[in-house]
């Protein structure tokens, strides 16, 4: 598949611009098994870069002319390299060129001197869009691993990790946090990333699914979410208010015992948007603690008050997600959750692979039932991180 998606993006390169492309990259989506509105509050999360790739075919030009075009759009975006700005005409290309121009403001923030050329970029994926499993990451991540390469920009992966986020804020409009570029960039085979989103400190965590029998079984709801709709700009707020009225600099300054005060110096909804991060830090330090200590048969339970969490205290789950977490955990899943950012998307569901068919059918079937689209249902496996791949 990878072999065939590489030469894929190769011809549409030439296609479009008439010659063969310097290299292509690719960089991963991911999904997060647990610690979700989390990263912004600079708590903890957890999540893994998957089997599911964006590829970028990318070639300097030697005048400042950025060029994006992709298979999944007939238009061909073009914007000066030096002149990238958050505009509605951006559409798809804004995570693209919001990597290329948060490159060169972290070069220049870091005194670094890079020769910003244009380039024509050429875009191909198999990260299902929309469905919280960072499709948008991953786009970011590929062209910034390889416009660092060919700027001979210098930045690491941690850094890289922050450019994609700087232009996912600032060119595209979404305020998202630094976990999704930096699983997609940190990842290693069979292994999540602990990451701490203040320190940005990072470690691999070895999941061991598949010598427990187990698989991360995505169902991808069909719901599609748009981070700049303005349900995750309102949670946002509502946890920055939770702080100011905890007198703290982010949530994670608060622990659970703190929840008593919190109930009684803020409204009721902002004390379960807090609530909900608060708890949601604990759990991801909970589920790195048993990963090691019992294996991963021994999270379902943490992964579950994840979503009711989420469904509850934070209200970003739909009735899609909820009926695909319960019917996975009624036919035979360990856990299940909602993944992503909400509002749509996926849920998650770590199954044995003797009750796959099982769960797999019987969501099928509820969904039917209950009048709702068909979901996609495909299992994942922990990736490694972006790459050149020619």
């Amino acid at each position: 598949m990878t072999d065939t998606i590489i030469n894929s993006v190769k011809t549409g390169f030439e296609a479009t611009y008439g010659y063969a492309p310097t290299g292509v990259w690719s960089a991963p989506g991911r999904v997060n098994l647990i610690g979700e509105h989390t990263d912004y509050n600079e708590g903890f999360v957890f999540p893994f870069a998957i089997n599911r790739h964006t590829f970028v075919a990318i070639s300097l030009r030697d005048d400042k002319l950025a060029r994006i075009s992709s298979s999944f759009s007939p238009e061909i975006h073009e914007v000066e390299v030096t002149n990238i700005q958050r505009t509605e005409s951006n559409d798809w290309a804004a995570y693209p060129l919001g990597a290329a121009w948060a490159i060169q403001e972290l070069c220049s923030s870091l005194g670094k001197s890079i020769s910003a050329t244009g380039f024509d970029c050429h875009i191909e994926s198999d990260v299902p869009i929309g469905a919280g499993l960072s499709s948008s990451a991953a786009i970011e991540c590929a062209v910034a691993l390889a416009l660092n390469e060919l700027w001979d920009a210098g930045l690491d992966r941690r850094q890289l990790a922050r450019a994609g986020q700087m232009g996912e804020n600032q060119i595209v409009g979404a305020p998202t946090g630094i976990m999704d570029q930096s699983a997609s960039l940190l990842g290693e085979t069979d292994h999540a990333v602990f990451l701490d989103c203040r320190t940005l400190e990072s470690e691999a965590v070895e999941l061991g699914f598949a010598v427990e029998g187990l698989e991360l079984l995505i169902i991808d709801t069909k719901v599609a979410h748009r981070l700049v709709d303005g349900g995750y700009a309102s949670r946002r707020a509502a946890c920055e208010l939770g702080a100011s009225k905890m007198g703290v600099g982010s949530l994670r300054d608060l622990s659970i015992k703190d929840l008593v005060k919190a109930r009684e110096v803020m409204d009721d909804v902002t004390f379960r948007r807090v609530r909900h991060v608060v708890t949601e830090n604990q759990r991801v330090l909970d589920t790195v603690q048993s990963l090691r200590e019992k294996g991963p048969r021994s999270i379902g339970q943490l992964m579950h008050a994840s979503h009711e969490s989420m469904r509850d205290d934070f209200e970003i789950s739909v009735d899609e997600l909820d009926t695909a977490v319960e019917t996975a955990i009624r036919h035979g899943a360990i856990g299940a959750r909602m993944t992503g950012g909400g509002f749509g998307g996926a849920a998650i569901a770590l199954t044995p692979v003797e009750k796959i068919g099982e769960v797999s059918l019987s969501i099928l079937a509820e969904f039917e039932l209950l009048g709702y689209g068909k979901p996609d249902i495909f299992p994942v496996s922990a990736a490694q991180g972006a790459k050149r791949e020619v």
